[in-house]
């Protein structure tokens, strides 16, 4: 799997209690524009609407080479398809109302692209400040690591 764009956003605000992969349904243009990173995933959620998980607030910037770029909506809502059970299993802990889904990152899987969706709950601040704490202290073993040997 090649990573194309994380969320890193997300793996600060929130904590990850599960992830599933999910396919999405794209336009040959935004096809393009992600194959060249042109994509921010930083707002983005994903929303249950009529059975379906639909994804929003991706900005996906229109393709460099198309002719028209007016006409195309960049922050479009996009479908997702995922198994039965796990869009029954998300929706009713979205119902619960303690939890939020995410996309969390895109990558290729052979010649596809798919999404990394993740049902999350939100970190107060001082688990923020926590996290801060344990990866400087983390980078700084790291250091002394390196200098030792």
């Amino acid at each position: 799997m090649v990573e194309i764009v994380r969320n890193k956003k997300a793996y600060f605000d929130y904590e990850i209690l599960s992830s599933y992969e999910a396919g999405i349904e794209l336009l040959w243009h935004e096809v393009k524009s992600i194959r060249a990173k042109q994509i921010n995933l930083k707002w983005s959620y994903i929303s249950m609407q009529s059975w379906r998980p639909v994804m929003k607030w991706v900005h996906i910037s229109p393709y460099k080479f198309l002719a028209n770029k007016l006409a195309v909506s960049v922050d479009r809502d996009r479908k997702l398809f995922l198994h039965k059970k796990d869009i029954d299993y998300l929706k009713e802990k979205n119902k619960a109302g303690w939890f939020t889904i995410i996309p969390l990152r895109l990558y290729y899987k052979w010649n596809l692209i798919k999404l990394e969706v993740g049902l999350v709950k939100g970190r107060q601040k001082h688990q923020k400040k926590q996290v801060l704490k344990e990866r400087s202290m983390e980078r700084e073993a790291k250091v002394k690591m390196n200098n030792y040997l």
